[in-house]
């Protein structure tokens, strides 16, 4: 009897103890936490590793400290293929910079790891050459893909010669198989080419150098005679030639893919641009058919006379300053390649007939956009109607349609829908 009675003191002892441990497994809502029994330093390498990727490299480092284990992941080459180097100054920018001591762990641990490798500099000089002192310490990378990005200027263009290319040739002379260069807005020169031309001609694909005004012809032509993989190109007018587009026809060369000419004149005058012969451009499209030729214009009116007096292969056309009637009526004229035409201002005289004609002519055109100019509602219904549902893109400012006695405001977006076989309005805000 006394021992039943001991039995059961125990057994009402040990009820409670097993109670609060179940209490300690559940959450403030009353049901246990799953996550509470997981051992995080026992996941496996490629799980942490895919949590890591989708994290922001602060958030990284942070949880880095959490075991061996996570801090061992956090050294994983994989992460370490991709990086943006942020480089500002405090008093002239907003955004946050890449931490200094950050900057000596990735060349000291990770240099070697580096494949895509970009620079974001603000305006100052001082990150600009700090971005050059980074690439010159890059001794033991294999760069494939490299970007300098200036969010405003001057930044790099204050950079002296000799010290961004010597950065530069620490890259191009170590790297070996760069695909992908984007050096805008940079003093790059005709020797530093030749060095990327030396060392990457086998793996070089795409290459972006717009706005660079120590190049000269003859060093676009060096890339052209020996980047026989090249499939993208963008630079200057004032470099393009009818030996480069040549070049870039011959037999040994791929198709190239995507041409962007940047057409720019700072004051009226200052430039006299040269005309590129029709059989160059023939020979460069019969090559490759289907090239998107792009130019980008910054030019004024009186400075268009060289441009599309001949039939010119070009795909996509902006205009970021005024352009004339007697322009826009060339380019239906002289463009039949057209896919995207982009006028961000003309005048005061409406664009009836050149809208028309661009439509009836430019078979292939799929996408507009109107700035600052006038177009009477009749005219661009007109418009619509010859292009139909081909215009998969249309972006009108409200304030470019003329009303006239045949269509109001109102009535023109219904007629414009019909054609086109969507709903569609004029847009406040220009949307290119």
């Amino acid at each position: 009897m006394m021992k039943r009675a001991r039995q059961k003191v125990v057994a009402e002892n040990q009820i409670p103890q097993t109670s609060q441990k179940n209490k300690k497994q559940k959450t403030c809502f009353g049901e246990s936490d799953p996550l509470a029994s997981v051992d995080w330093g026992s996941l496996p390498h490629h799980v942490i590793l895919c949590i890591f990727q989708f994290l922001p490299l602060v958030d990284r480092a942070r949880a880095s400290s959490v075991c061996r284990r996570w801090n061992e992941v956090f050294h994983i080459p994989d992460l370490w293929r991709r990086f943006e180097f942020e480089l500002t100054q405090p008093a002239t920018s907003y955004l946050k910079s890449t931490h200094p001591d950050l900057i000596q762990q990735i060349i000291k641990k990770h240099a070697d790891h580096l494949q895509y490798v970009s620079f974001k500099v603000d305006s100052s000089t001082e990150s600009a050459e700090a971005a050059c002192d980074i690439l010159s310490q890059l001794v033991n990378c294999s760069i494939k893909t490299l970007g300098l990005i200036s969010t405003a200027k001057p930044s790099f263009m204050n950079v002296s010669k000799a010290h961004f290319a010597s950065a530069l040739t620490v890259v191009f002379v170590n790297s070996k198989s760069l695909s992908s260069i984007k050096i805008d807005d940079t003093p790059l020169d005709d020797p530093s080419l030749k060095v990327l031309v030396a060392n990457n001609s086998d793996t070089l694909k795409l290459l972006k150098m717009s706005s660079c005004p120590h190049l000269s012809p003859a060093g676009v032509l060096c890339v052209a005679d020996h980047c026989h993989g090249l499939k993208e190109l963008a630079l200057n007018y004032y470099i393009l030639s009818d030996e480069l587009l040549l070049a870039l026809s011959s037999e040994k060369h791929v198709d190239l893919e995507h041409l962007r000419i940047d057409i720019v004149s700072e004051n009226p005058g200052q430039v006299e641009f040269h005309t590129i012969k029709k059989q160059s451009w023939d020979a460069f499209v019969k090559h490759s058919p289907n090239v998107n030729i792009v130019m980008y214009f910054f030019l004024y009116e009186e400075e268009f006379d060289a441009f599309f007096r001949e039939e010119t292969p070009v795909t996509h056309l902006y205009f970021g300053r005024a352009v004339s009637k007697a322009m826009l009526g060339r380019i239906g004229m002289n463009c039949p390649r057209l896919i995207e035409l982009v006028v961000c201002a003309n005048g005061l005289q409406p664009l009836d007939d050149e809208l028309i004609q661009i439509a009836e002519r430019c078979k292939n055109l799929t996408a507009m956009g109107l700035g600052e100019c006038e177009v009477t509602c009749r005219g661009f219904i007109e418009f619509v109607k010859v292009c139909g549902g081909r215009l998969n893109q249309l972006s009108i400012m409200e304030e470019v349609l003329i009303p006239d006695n045949d269509y109001s405001l109102d009535r023109l977006h219904l007629e414009v829908s019909k054609h086109l076989g969507r709903m569609w309005f004029p847009d406040m805000m220009p949307t290119w």
